[in-house]
């Protein structure tokens, strides 16, 4: 469920009303999604998508995210892009929340991705990539290396409820991948959350990326290696091998990756499963079991961290030799 807050008809035809988007047809709250309340809104000129951001969005961070999708979408890449009140603003205020109304992106995402869609996602992961080192502003990885630790210290006392020893593996994994991880890596503008359901598809074509509220500058293969986490691995927790090497190969025909990033590529693999472990088992163990958002099972990347533990090099993802 993801709507958090209620917006009456008189508000909406209000707020509708400082667009010049047509006059408002209907509205309807969106279920997908847990971070913000999303209303899809119909005029006489096509449909758009009303964002009400809630408070796990940080207000100051909104100006970013905004000015992130309309630099994208002047650069090719499909994704929604805000839309200009008559007074020139994106960013307002609507049933006491920050909102901004965004135009409507066609397509649905795929609940069981083939190689295929992985290597679209590969080609248009790399395109945000080069289209983003244009765009002027930065924003700091909250989520990043530095704030696993005290992420984890927020619910360690607690981890061992989530699965026994739980909280000494955490802690190993931290140690070395803090006196591991890599610094002089090529960075810009990630996604940082590039998951199945963030990509919409028709049929076989990449119609667009949304959801951009955890983008950021960090290094380039780490968002590559939060992909591989995301797209690869199958319902029975096993890498599929095959996914793996056409999102690298979609990538690599995009954007070359360095060669410090094929040797890091492991290690960051390791620490995308970190992070997502890390948010997972928090919200798992702070999100009431009524609660209307359904709470994601962090033994899932548990898993996956322990397959990255194994590997060795980046070509057991797939990556094939450089040239």
């Amino acid at each position: 469920m993801a709507v958090y807050t209620q917006v009456s008809d008189d508000e909406l035809t209000s707020f509708i009303a400082s667009y010049e988007v047509g006059a408002l047809l209907s509205y309807k709250g969106i279920a997908e999604g847990v971070e913000n309340t999303n209303y899809l809104v119909h005029t006489d000129k096509g449909p758009y998508l009303l964002t009400l951001y809630e408070k796990r969005v940080a207000a100051q961070d909104l100006p970013f995210f905004l000015g992130l999708m309309e630099h994208l979408a002047m650069a090719g890449i499909n994704c929604p892009t805000p839309v200009h009140d008559a007074r020139g603003r994106v960013l307002r205020t609507l049933a006491g929340k920050p909102a901004a109304l965004v135009t409507f992106l066609e397509g649905v995402w795929i609940r069981r991705p083939q190689a295929r869609h992985c290597a679209a996602l590969g080609q248009a992961m790399a395109s945000l990539h080069l289209a983003g080192r244009s765009f002027a502003h930065t924003r700091a990885n909250a989520l990043g290396v530095g704030g696993w630790r005290p992420l984890f210290q927020r619910f360690r006392s607690r981890a061992d409820d989530i699965a026994p020893g739980l909280a000494a593996m955490i802690e190993e994994e931290l140690d070395h991948l803090e006196a591991g991880w890599p610094g002089q890596l090529p960075q810009g503008i990630i996604h940082a959350d590039l998951f199945p359901d963030n990509a919409f598809f028709l049929g076989d074509q990449l119609s667009g990326l949304i959801d951009f509220y955890f983008a950021c500058k960090d290094a380039l293969a780490y968002d590559v290696a939060i992909a591989l986490n995301a797209w690869c691995f199958e319902s029975d927790h096993a890498f599929n091998l095959t996914k793996g090497q056409a999102l690298l190969k979609g990538y690599q025909g995009v954007r070359a990756l360095e060669p410090a990033e094929r040797q890091a590529l492991p290690l960051l693999a390791r620490g995308a499963a970190l992070r997502f472990l890390l948010t997972r088992a928090y919200d798992w163990l702070h999100t009431d079991r009524d609660a209307l958002v359904n709470r994601k099972d962090p033994l899932e990347y548990l898993r996956r961290l322990q397959f990255h533990r194994r590997i060795q090099t980046a070509s057991e993802y797939g990556l094939e030799s450089s040239a």
